[in-house]
């Protein structure tokens, strides 16, 4: 009789342990899952931060900038000269800048009522510029100015329009 009642004992001490560890493991996985809930939209945050600033880096970079050939050192100021010869070399930039593709469309003035890509040929009459298209996945832009020299009645004059830069890339391409 004794021994049955220390076997019982036994086993509900036992089960008790078994009890108390798994309520600290789903207590450890509730603390667990709190401090890490934020973590995927904290990531896409991230990410969406970064691509922003690669936008930004890329309208600054040497080979999209106006430097101060527009006045004053400028910031997201593009040249669209340089851009339109950077065009017809952009095969051989395809894995520089580790984005899909690089986009600047005009905004204002709009002096077109369809949207027409640039090509050599009908440049500066054109509002979109596609320097590298393989492929559309997650899609980043900013507004710059983009600017290009114009000879108006033998004088050269610096014309700026509104632009947006859109950039778009994999996430994985860092």
């Amino acid at each position: 009789m004794k021994q049955k009642k220390a076997q019982m004992k036994i086993q509900q001490m036992a089960f008790m342990l078994l009890a108390v560890t798994l309520f600290f493991v789903f207590v450890g996985l509730f603390i667990f899952m709190i401090a890490y809930s934020g973590l995927k939209d904290s990531a896409s945050t991230l990410e969406e931060k970064n691509a922003l600033l690669l936008v930004t880096k890329l309208a600054n970079s040497p080979e999209f900038s106006c430097g101060g050939s527009f006045g004053n050192e400028k910031t997201n100021c593009i040249d669209a000269d340089k851009v339109m010869a950077l065009k017809t070399n952009s095969n051989k930039y395809s894995n520089f800048w580790g984005v899909d593709s690089i986009e600047i469309r005009k905004i204002y003035p709009v002096a077109y009522g369809v949207r027409v890509e640039c090509t050599l040929t009908n440049y500066p009459q054109c509002d979109i510029i596609k320097i590298l298209d393989n492929g559309i996945s997650s899609e980043f832009s900013n507004f710059v100015s983009l600017c290009r020299k114009e000879n108006i009645e033998g004088k050269v004059h610096d014309k700026c329009e509104i632009a947006k830069i859109t950039v778009s890339y994999g996430g994985d391409n860092e």
